[in-house]
Order: structure tokens, then C-alpha cells, then sequence
């Protein structure tokens, strides 16, 4: 096949100008600035004018619940979700059933997400107090990373040996993407609130029981090994103003050795938000204060956090009832992504050009990925195509998570997605859905950052 893109605002690598894309077959084979239209014989044409052309958004932190959980979602139904909402790569978390801790558990998912996955798949592999060797040795060319558990969050996947966190840090060349929670620190804080409220205390008191301290202290926890031992770290869904300061900054232009990432919850809600929202905003770590909302949003825009993802990890409606302890923490965010980003475009958070770097340069620099996130001759023709002005709401219908909810329903947003690409296949075209698409396996270059 081969497709023209034509009349657009193209929006990449800190830039955005008026052009044209081409694409053969499974890649980009022109990206061509200016009003004069490449010429050729095209199977497709799409105008694209009054659009924003950008990367394919490559979600690095989902929680597609397949296996073992596919009660609640499955690589089917989420990579759907991620199609319409813009996202065209998932990084899948290990903690499903089984987990994913061992080199058959990754295979077994891999081969589930070449039959069942509409876009393009990784999956990290999960890191346990007794596996080191497994880490070592797994195909570093298939795995964005090693999922660390410093705090406890589902899954009883919690690392807690200092001696398994030092041989962590210390011999794993792979990039370290972590969980920091002082998981004492909550169990002692949900003991108090028991105490104080019974047995299922109000959802608002979550971010007094997974506490800002904590966070700070196993961040800074994480920060000292990594320093240590010259790791790379990437510090996963950042959501206390303190914990930035543990993030150095870019030197000419050279990615540092220890990142963070930011999450839509954080960026979206606080805690004044439980009054409404109640447990539908529960996640781990928890929505907190205005202030760190504010703080986080200063930090996607200043260049402290590196990426942003979504931590998309659904639940049936009935596992989201209750309080502190009962209601499941997390929620569906996959589909909104980019639109939530594009909002705070508007509100003047941050420029076009920096949600792509957030949620498409970014992830393609940090993860050393093979010819993706970028709008580059030759790479893969993974694109998005958004259009403002185009008002609409969420509502039930239009969610394609099996869980079926969102906390974002009844919140309207300005700018949609109308085209989605995943090498070079149209599989979202203006809300209609080509459900035969198949995305491909992320490939990475460690072994040539590291040679």
C-alpha cells in the first residue's frame, strides 16, 4: 500500500510545520515540508488538512490484565482502546496471573499479543527477590525493561531484600523502571486509619495512607542505588512535588541516567477530586494534593519528567466499590491519553511539540526502540491524527475497555482523534475500526548502546 498524508501540520522532534507524509508499504518514506503535494500513484489519500499529524503515542506503562485477569480487560479490547485513542505501542506491566517473572510467562504473553493485539507490543519482565540470572540473560532485543516492585502494589511482587536490590542495580545493564512505596510506612498508616475509621476507611484518606513519605522515601531509596551502582533508572508515575528533585537535569541535550515519569491521574486529578470521583480515581501511588498536581504539570512542561504514560489498569465496576481497602486501585486511561495532553495544550501547560516528545520522542529515546516514535523516513509509519475544534464528551458507549466505565465520563474534550496508523495500516479511520489489524513486536537496540 502506499499513502499519502497530505495538507497537514506536522508536529515532531520539537517541530511543527505545514507538509506531507508518504508511506510504502510499512514505513514512512517521505516526510516532505511545504505546500507542494509529493507526487505519485497513491492507494490512499488522506487530507489531513486542519490536523495535526504527529508519531504514533507509545504508552510505556499499561496493565493489559491478560493473562489470568481478562475478567476485567484483555490484549484484545485494550490495544483497541489504545487504537482510538492515538496509541499505537504498549509496554505491558508483569504483574498479571501468572506473573511475568519468568522467561515462559514472557513468551506465553508474547505469543498471545501476536494473535490478539491490534498495535504493537513489549512486555517487561518483572523482577523478584531470587531472579537475578533470568534478568541477565533474557533477549535484551525483545524487553523495554526490568518492572521493579520497591513498594508493594499488586500482584505480591514486592522486592525487599537489600541484598536482591544491590545485585538489581548493580548487574542489570536494562533500563530499571520502578514502583517506589515504603511499603512499612503504609502498612503502618493503614493500621492507624483502621483504627481510627473501621475496617474500610474513606476513600479520600488514600493519600494519607499511600503518604507522600512514602513515596519520597523509597524513591530516594531507589536514587542511591542507581547512583551507586550506574543503573538506569526510570523513576515510574511520579506524584509528589518532592520526589522531582531527585531528577537531574539533561545536559546538552543527553538523556540522564536517572528519569521519571509522569502518569494522566496525577496530571489530572487531586484530592479534592475523591469528593466527586470517589474510589472511580483510586490508583497507587494516589492522586494528592493541588499542589503536586501543579508541580507535576511544571515538570512535564520544564523538562524534569521525561515521559508520560498512563498506568491503564482496569477493573470491573463492582472490584471499584468500597473505601481504602476494598475498592481496586487503578483505572482505564488508554483511550484518553492524548486527548487529556492536548488539553493541557490548550490550557497552556505545554506546547504541541512537547506532547510529543512526552509521549512519543521520549519513550523512543529512553527505551532505545527500533525505528518507531519518530516521523522519519524509513521508520515505521506509526501516526496519529488529531483534529481541534471538534468538540465531544465521554461518554459509555464510546469506551472500548472492557471494564466499560472511565473516571474521565461526562468530561469534554476539544480536540479528537480521527486517524490511527500502525505500520503503515490504517486501523482507525474517523471511528470506524479495522478489527483484522494485528500490530507487530517491539524490537530495541540495548544490545548496541551496551556492545
Amino acid at each position: 500500500m502506499r499513502i499519502l498524508i497530505a495538507n497537514a501540520t506536522i508536529v515532531d522532534e520539537d517541530r511543527s510545520f505545514h507538509g506531507h507524509l508518504t508511506i510504502n508499504d510499512d514505513c514512512i518514506s517521505g516526510v516532505c515540508e511545504g505546500s507542494d503535494t509529493p507526487c505519485g500513484d497513491y492507494d490512499e489519500c488522506i487530507d489531513a488538512a486542519g490536523c495535526v499529524v504527529m508519531p504514533g503515542v507509545i504508552d510505556t506503562h499499561v496493565h493489559f490484565r491478560e493473562p489470568g485477569l481478562i475478567h476485567k480487560a484483555d490484549i484484545e479490547s485494550e490495544s483497541r482502546a489504545a487504537a482510538y485513542g492515538g496509541v499505537t505501542t504498549f509496554f505491558d506491566m508483569p504483574n498479571t496471573v501468572p506473573q511475568t517473572v519468568t522467561e515462559e510467562a514472557w513468551q506465553d504473553k508474547m505469543c498471545r499479543a501476536a494473535e490478539k493485539s491490534h498495535v504493537n507490543y513489549a512486555f517487561f519482565i518483572g523482577a523478584t527477590n531470587d531472579n537475578i540470572e533470568l534478568l541477565e540473560r533474557i533477549d535484551r532485543h525483545s524487553i523495554p525493561g526490568v518492572k521493579l516492585f520497591m513498594g508493594s502494589s499488586t500482584g505480591n511482587m514486592l522486592v525487599d531484600r537489600e541484598e536482591s536490590l544491590r545485585r538489581i542495580f548493580s548487574r542489570i545493564s536494562l533500563p530499571i523502571m520502578a514502583h517506589c512505596e515504603d511499603t512499612e510506612m503504609i502498612s503502618r498508616a493503614m493500621a492507624d486509619a483502621v483504627s481510627r475509621y473501621g475496617d474500610d476507611p474513606p476513600v479520600a484518606l488514600h493519600p494519607q495512607i499511600r503518604l507522600a513519605e512514602a513515596c519520597w522515601a523509597s524513591s530516594s531509596k531507589a536514587v542511591a542505588l542507581a547512583s551507586q551502582y550506574g543503573a538506569q533508572l526510570h523513576l515510574a508515575h511520579l506524584s509528589t512535588a518532592r520526589e522531582l528533585n531527585l531528577l537531574p537535569a539533561a545536559k546538552d541535550g543527553v538523556m540522564p541516567s536517572i528519569t521519571g515519569e509522569a502518569v494522566i491521574a496525577h496530571l489530572m486529578f487531586s484530592d479534592g477530586d475523591y469528593a466527586t470521583k470517589g474510589a472511580l480515581i483510586k490508583c497507587n501511588p494516589a492522586v494528592k494534593t493541588e499542589t503536586d498536581k501543579m508541580a507535576l504539570r511544571r515538570a512535564i512542561a520544564d523538562g524534569t519528567i521525561t515521559t508520560v504514560a498512563t498506568d491503564h489498569a482496569p477493573h470491573c465496576r463492582s472490584e471499584k466499590e468500597g473505601g481504602c481497602k476494598k475498592a481496586a486501585s487503578g483505572m482505564p486511561m488508554v483511550q484518553f491519553s492524548l486527548p487529556c495532553m492536548l488539553q493541557l495544550a490548550d490550557e497552556g501547560v505545554l506546547t504541541l511539540p512537547q506532547v510529543v516528545r512526552l509521549m512519543c520522542n521520549n519513550p523512543a529515546r529512553l527505551f532505545d526502540i527500533d525505528r518507531r516514535g519518530f516521523l522519519r523516513k524509513g521508520y515505521k509509519a506509526d501516526i496519529t491524527i488529531v483534529r481541534p475544534d471538534c468538540g465531544w464528551t465521554v461518554t459509555e458507549d464510546i469506551i472500548q475497555s472492557r471494564c466499560g466505565w472511565s473516571p474521565l465520563m461526562g468530561h469534554s474534550f476539544r480536540w479528537h482523534v480521527e486517524h490511527t496508523l500502525c505500520n503503515g495500516r490504517h486501523i482507525f479511520n474517523k471511528g470506524c475500526f479495522d478489527s483484522s489489524s494485528h500490530g507487530e513486536a517491539v524490537t530495541f537496540r540495548h544490545h548496541e548502546r551496551h556492545a
